[in-house]
């Protein structure tokens, strides 16, 4: 399952990870830490809602 950033539109590909961010290739959105931040705009994971491509 994607997510997207309600504020900016980035897309979170599991399949794609966020290597610049330290959350490898494969990492289930559920999986990365709390403190992780929308690398497009800085906004925390709870801005985040599912998204269906």
């Amino acid at each position: 399952m994607k997510y997207m950033c309600e504020p900016c539109g980035y897309i979170y590909d599991p399949a794609e990870g966020d290597p610049d961010g330290g959350i490898a290739p494969g990492t289930a959105f559920e999986d990365i830490p709390d403190d992780w931040c929308c690398p497009v705009c800085g906004v925390g994971k709870e801005d985040f809602v599912p998204y269906e491509d």
